[in-house]
């Protein structure tokens, strides 16, 4: 592949000032795409793109940076509105930020279990504010950066805050699972991938040692390409596309987390 190969390109990355999120927008802007860097502050997105710009040289035309802290919906709509104002076509949203679920219970002002909202929610919430961008040209694409974890996980339909019986790896483990579902929304395309267990600080939910984030945000890039096809709501393992869990393909899933997620982001459907 050229390095220019995506120089027409416009890519959202969520989440990009660390581990994947910060690999993949390097590895993009290398290829020439105009990488639009979200951070959970304007601080921490700007020094992700002096980061890039120093030592890869890479040109600060490219790059447009964000700030919106998840835990919050109504920044992500800030955040949204913005984008649809400044990129009215967006080719790519790669949906990466995440966290891992904390020891305690804890609960977002928005009123979700905090992993939840910002694994799955905030992403359900942006992707659908985005959809007017990412629809404006054939070929709008979204790529969520989910994990293997989503094939241990349930959607606690009745709990979905876990208040009654929490447990952080089941309570990341459903954030997972309902992204990966949320990937077979006919509204965009939309695939899932799991990047490979790599050495970020999501590490300790899986292994001792992981790949380079640069290796599992290689297998995210791909996925951006739009010289690889894909097929709405396919999920991958790493290179390879294999069956999500079995809930992530039921239609009847998808329209209940659909439902439930507009209820949490009061949308109003």
């Amino acid at each position: 592949m050229s390095d220019t190969s995506l120089s027409s390109r416009t890519v959202l990355v969520t989440g990009a000032t660390s581990g994947i999120g910060l690999e993949t927008a390097r590895q993009l802007a290398r290829r020439g795409a105009t990488v639009l860097l979200h951070g959970r502050t304007a601080e921490e997105s700007r020094a992700a793109a002096d980061r890039l710009i120093a030592t890869e040289g890479i040109d600060a035309g490219q790059l447009c940076t964000y700030a919106a802290d998840f835990a919050r919906l109504d920044e992500v709509e800030t955040l949204a509105h913005r984008i649809v104002a400044e990129h009215p076509h967006l080719d790519v949203l790669v949906n990466n930020a995440g966290m891992a679920a904390p020891e305690r219970h804890t609960i977002t002002a928005d009123g979700n279990e905090i992993a939840f909202q910002v694994n799955f929610l905030a992403h359900y919430l942006l992707t659908c504010l985005l959809e007017p961008a990412l629809t404006s040209d054939p070929g709008g694409r979204v790529v969520n950066v989910s994990s293997s974890l989503h094939r241990t996980a349930s959607i606690s339909w009745a709990d979905p805050n876990r208040a009654r019986r929490y447990s952080r790896l089941a309570a990341y483990a459903q954030s997972q699972l309902a992204l990966t579902v949320f990937a077979a929304d006919a509204r965009v395309t939309a695939v899932s991938v799991h990047p490979g267990v790599c050495d970020t600080a999501l590490l300790p939910l899986y292994a001792h040692e992981g790949v380079s984030p640069a290796e599992g945000a290689a297998h995210v890039v791909r996925l951006c390409d739009p010289a690889v096809e894909i097929v709405n709501g396919a999920y991958y393992d790493r290179a390879e596309r294999v069956d999500p869990a079995p809930a992530a393909t039921e239609d009847r899933t998808v329209k209940r987390l659909n439902k439930l997620a507009d209820l949490l982001v009061g949308r109003s459907a």
